[in-house]
């Protein structure tokens, strides 16, 4: 029981998920009279606004990444338990783990967001993801092993197939690997496969919406766009894959865009937990709060971030699905739930919208601050920087991530273009815990030519 956590006075909250607003919650309730514990089912905190850069090699997976049981040393108020969390069970207060069960007093649900397919099989077995340091790392292999393969093909079409990659989802993530697979394509590709012609290598960026990065303004949208058309991109907008198999990327029943690299960004759901009744999980597999992010229909039981639907009346669909959102919900319930605990009101969470930005490649990039204030470019990009690397957990991580960024600015090279882990899809497991089909064994019939596509004005 309780896996080996000490027994104590105090109350225990217990926070399932350590990313950034498990993190957050669990430092701001340092000085406060509990007892806190941390599941999670890494040993480390991973910074996924930079998983992109580890997918194209321009930083190490260690830079974006850091120990758990470090950022705590010294919260002598603080446990952490590696583990898979099952379910829970709010009648009894327990959470079932793969170590076995813990009790709280109070539980937070900070599990973040899973990449959502929209049901579309072919692509969830087959697409390659960008959520996590093993898919970022996947990622890399899989691009340069087809790079390898195009070496070895006489067929100009599987030779085309192998190096086209295409990336759906015209959102933050969707933009900057695209981006970062242009400046790649640019400067690093042609040094290490000086026998691939590389003029012929396109990348697709396909976005079902009207423009490019939906949520930012419409300048912030013109300008990425622009930028993508000038770095070579071919921007597909109002389109939709609808399927992925046999090295063809449909975005109609007969219409395809000839690739053995699909990258999928194009929507995520919430990371429910199972335990919770069915009428608090909303359409997207977020969990309903109220305005103190307590889950509706329990006096214990919060949850926050990307997992947490709160609707207001500026934000009818619930807060936006992003790390400052995480972070102000975690210091609100911190201070929430010490209120809690002396027997006061809490307080309505108010979200403070502090801006948002994209980056697209070297000296491109967009920023949207309050006041419908925006800006672009080299400034941009400087802002852009600067501000993920404050944000970064570590000293260390923030000065490796600068020498990287330096050394690529100025040196136009990514040195990590390492295959350490070979990939195949055979390794893709679908929901149901089962591998899916075996890597095609021959090549299959492609058209002789590649669909003509122009990219929309």
């Amino acid at each position: 029981m309780d896996t080996n956590l000490p027994a104590s006075t105090q109350p225990r909250v217990v926070i399932i998920g350590c990313g950034f607003g498990g993190l957050r919650l669990a430092k701001a309730l340092r000085k406060a009279p509990v007892q806190v514990v941390v599941i999670d089912r890494n040993n480390y905190h991973n910074f996924q606004p930079l998983l992109y850069q580890v997918a194209t090699g321009a930083l190490e997976a260690d830079s974006i990444a850091y120990p758990i049981r470090k950022i705590f040393t010294g919260q002598k108020n603080f446990f952490y338990r590696m583990a898979d969390v099952q379910h829970i069970s709010p009648a009894s207060n327990m959470v079932h783990t793969s170590v076995g069960d813990i009790r709280y007093d109070y539980l937070v649900l900070a599990t973040g967001s899973l990449t959502n397919f929209f049901g579309l099989e072919s692509i969830e077995r087959n697409a390659m993801q960008i959520k996590s340091i093993p898919n970022a790392l996947n990622l890399r292999s899989f691009i340069f092993q087809n790079f390898e393969k195009a070496l070895l093909t006489e067929n100009p079409a599987e030779k085309q197939a192998l190096m086209n990659i295409v990336v759906v989802g015209g959102g933050p993530t969707g933009v900057e690997i695209s981006g970062s697979l242009a400046e790649m394509r640019r400067h690093v590709l042609p040094k290490d496969y000086p026998e691939l012609d590389l003029s012929a290598m396109q990348i697709f960026l396909v976005e079902a919406g009207p423009a490019l990065l939906g949520p930012m303004s419409e300048a912030s949208q013109q300008d990425a766009l622009r930028y993508m058309n000038e770095l070579g991109v071919k921007v597909l907008l109002n389109t939709s894959i609808k399927r992925f198999e046999d090295c063809r990327a449909y975005y109609s029943d007969t219409e395809f865009i000839p690739s053995e690299n699909l990258v999928w960004a194009a929507g995520v759901n919430g990371a429910e937990v199972p335990g919770l009744p069915a009428e608090v999980v909303t359409r997207n597999k977020r969990i309903s709060v109220n305005q103190w992010n307590r889950v509706e229909g329990f006096d214990n039981i919060f949850a926050i971030g990307d997992v947490a639907n709160m609707v207001t009346e500026d934000m009818p669909r619930g807060m936006p699905m992003l790390a400052p959102v995480a972070q102000q919900q975690a210091d609100h319930l911190a201070d929430n739930l010490q209120r809690i605990l002396r027997g006061e009101t809490p307080v309505d969470f108010k979200y403070l919208n502090k801006g948002s930005m994209a980056i697209v490649s070297r000296n491109k990039a967009v920023v949207d601050l309050p006041k419908n204030v925006h800006f672009n470019g080299f400034f941009g990009w400087l802002t852009w920087l600067f501000v993920h690397l404050m944000t970064l957990v570590g000293f260390r991580n923030k000065v490796v991530a600068l020498v990287d960024w330096a050394f690529s600015y100025f040196s136009s090279d990514q040195a990590l273009r390492l295959i350490i882990r070979p990939f195949s899809r055979k390794d893709l497991k679908d929901d149901k815990g089962k591998k899916s089909a075996e890597h095609r064994t021959a090549t299959p019939e492609y058209n002789p030519t590649p669909p003509a596509i122009q990219t929309p004005a």
